[in-house]
C-alpha cells in the first residue's frame, strides 16, 4: 500500500478536521489514496468521545479568555491539548486486516520508535493509550472508524508549551504528568526535525510505502489535493 504524506503546516483544529472528513469519504467510496496528514494546530483543548467534564479545571469561557478553543469531537479518549510545537499525524487508512487493537498498538509504536531515536525508553501503559516516559505522557493517541477507515490520530510533543495540561486532567488520568521530547532530552527538538523520523517508523511499523512529504496549505474551502 501506498500512502500519500501531506503537510499541513499550522492549521485551526476545525479545519483539519473538515479536510479529513472529506478524504475520508473518498477512501470509503474507492475514489481516495491512504494519506498521512502531517500538522500543527493552534491552541485547542479536544473533547474526546469518552469526555468527562470533570476533567476540565475552569469553565470553557476561562480557556477561550486564553486563547485556547474548546471544542467537541468524536475520537477516542478524554479531553487533550494541541497546540503550536506538538507534531499531529492523522493517518487516513482502511484498517481492516489490522483491527482496531493492531491499529492503537501500532501507532503507539511508531511514536515510541521516534522516541528510541533519541536514546529514550518509552512504554506502555495499559489500560491507557498512549505513550510515555518514566510516570510523564508524551503522545496521546485517540482515533475514530468508519467503515474500516480510520481517522483522527496521534499528538507527539515535541517543543510545545506544556502548561496547559496543567490545567485539565489529560486524557482523564488523575495523578501523571505530561512531558514532550525537548523536556525530556534536555534540548531544542522541533517539529520539523521530528516529521521524517515519524513517517520512516510509520514505513516500518505498518510495512507500507510513505511517499515524500509535500506541503499541503489549507484554505477556507479545504481543497482536496490534486491526484
Amino acid at each position: 500500500m501506498t500512502v500519500r504524506a501531506l503537510d499541513l503546516g499550522r492549521v485551526g483544529y476545525q479545519a483539519a478536521d473538515a479536510f479529513q472528513r472529506a478524504e475520508v469519504r473518498r477512501i470509503q467510496e474507492g475514489e481516495g489514496t491512504p494519506a498521512l496528514l502531517l500538522l500543527e494546530h493552534d491552541p485547542v483543548l479536544t473533547l474526546g468521545a469518552a469526555f468527562q467534564p470533570v476533567n476540565l479545571l475552569h469553565p470553557e469561557d476561562w480557556y477561550r479568555e486564553r486563547g485556547i478553543e474548546v471544542l467537541p469531537t468524536d475520537r477516542g479518549g478524554d479531553v487533550t491539548f494541541h497546540g503550536p510545537g506538538q507534531l499531529v499525524a492523522y493517518p487516513l487508512m482502511p484498517i481492516r486486516k489490522i483491527g482496531l487493537h493492531g491499529w492503537l498498538r501500532g501507532l503507539e509504536e511508531c511514536a515510541m520508535r521516534v522516541c528510541e531515536g533519541y536514546e529514550l525508553s518509552p512504554r506502555r501503559f495499559a489500560p491507557h493509550t498512549g505513550v510515555w516516559l518514566g510516570h510523564e505522557k508524551v503522545c496521546a493517541i485517540g482515533v475514530k472508524v468508519s467503515r474500516w477507515v480510520s481517522f483522527h490520530g496521534l499528538a507527539l510533543n515535541c517543543e510545545n508549551d506544556l502548561s496547559p495540561f496543567g490545567e485539565i486532567v489529560p486524557c482523564g488520568i488523575q495523578g501523571y504528568g505530561v512531558t514532550s521530547l525537548s523536556r525530556s532530552i534536555g534540548t531544542r527538538i522541533s517539529v520539523e526535525e521530528v516529521k521524517p523520523r515519524l513517517l520512516q517508523a510509520f514505513s516500518d511499523v505498518f510495512s507500507v510505502s510513505v511517499t515524500p512529504l509535500e506541503p499541503c496549505p489549507l484554505s477556507s474551502t479545504f481543497p482536496t489535493p490534486a491526484a
